[in-house]
């Protein structure tokens, strides 16, 4: 009989099996030792070749660095799982985690911004996790430059970092104190493998977990192409309170949060706004484990319903419902294709439940 926690992990490392298709795998198969297994057949029904499966040693070596290093991997439906993060249908399969996890089971508030911030707008910052701190609200914040660096100096220790890297990469490098402090007095969080480099395209998949650790995000100074705008959007997507700080409309760096607010962002001065906006929300949402994602039961698909599903993707990301409503297809026979589809490399997921081929 295999180890649970190696064949989760190993399931998880798996090219092609993201956070929904994860899901999807363990609903369907139950031991993650049986999804493995089935892995090669099911990308085969999808046009491709079967996934490279890590070598048990390689996620051995991982266990035994994140132990080494003071960390753990925590598993999406262990009992300290962040109960807000859960309810993502893309919440992460396994964080790595450096710290006090009773951090994120308390009411929590993302405060995000520009890392070219001004002088200004990281005194407000440092000064509202501050007062929020001390009202019993967690910060969370992705411990870059400018607005999240005032963020988590402001909150400490009640504070949380969600990094884009490895939990042993420091990113920027002079937070790498910082980052160490957050391990040492807080909450550090890392999706990625130890060792991992922050590439661009983890930096979406950060914000999406500070997003949803959230009751709220607050944005304090943001460009209107920017990372800031993006946690915000996610944070709308996910049914959690936006909230923005105005600021003068000849910065540029005010620009983004001006045009939140334009849009129905509640507008933010002082602590007591933000807590007006929070405590209406029944605390027990904070507290209570969030209800277990249901995957629709498995079902199989023949080849002429995988043409029909296929041949309505395309570039342009789709909301997977508008495939159901197309296809005239079970719910189930389109999410077993969309699985065997992304396992053979041919589908990519995007946020929103949105997919593109």
């Amino acid at each position: 009989m295999g180890d649970p926690v190696l064949d989760h992990l190993r399931l998880i490392r798996t090219p092609g099996v993201g956070p929904v298709t994860y899901r999807q795998l363990i609903a369907r198969f139950a031991d993650p030792a049986a999804a493995l297994a089935a892995l090669p057949m099911l990308a085969r029904r999808g046009g491709g070749q079967a996934p490279r499966i890590p070598d048990p040693a390689v996620v051995a070596q991982e266990i035994a660095t994140v132990d080494r290093l003071g960390a753990r991997h925590l598993f999406l439906g262990d009992p300290d799982y962040p109960p807000l993060l859960a309810e993502l249908d893309s919440a992460p399969p396994v964080l790595i985690v450096r710290g006090d996890i009773a951090l994120a089971r308390r009411a929590c508030v993302a405060i995000v911004g520009a890392r070219n911030a001004s002088a200004a707008a990281c005194r407000f910052a440092r000064g509202l996790a501050h007062d929020l701190a001390a009202e019993g609200v967690t910060i969370v914040s992705g411990l870059a430059r400018g607005i999240d660096t005032a963020a988590h100096a402001g909150a400490m220790p009640h504070t949380i970092g969600v990094i884009a890297s490895g939990i042993d990469i420091a990113f920027p490098p002079e937070n790498a104190a910082l980052q160490e402090s957050v391990a040492e007095r807080s909450l550090l969080i890392a999706e990625q493998p130890p060792g991992a480099q922050p590439l661009a395209r983890h930096f979406p998949s950060r914000n999406r977990i500070i997003a949803a650790l959230a009751i709220g995000t607050v944005v304090v100074e943001a460009a209107p192409r920017s990372g800031s705008l993006i946690t915000a959007r996610l944070a709308n997507e996910a049914g959690r309170e936006v909230m923005a700080v105005p600021g003068s409309p000849l910065d540029p760096r005010a620009q983004g949060c001006n045009l939140l607010i334009r849009e129905g962002a509640t507008l933010i001065q002082t602590a007591a706004d933000v807590l007006e906006q929070i405590r209406p929300i029944d605390p027990r949402s904070v507290r209570a484990p969030a209800l277990p994602f249901e995957a629709p039961p498995p079902a199989d698909a023949s080849d002429r319903e995988r043409a029909r599903v296929t041949a309505l993707l395309g570039p342009v990301p789709v909301p997977v419902d508008e495939l159901i409503r197309q296809s005239d297809l079970a719910p189930a026979v389109v999410q077993t294709i969309l699985l065997e589809l992304e396992l053979a490399g041919r589908l990519e997921r995007h946020a929103g439940g949105r997919v593109s081929g």
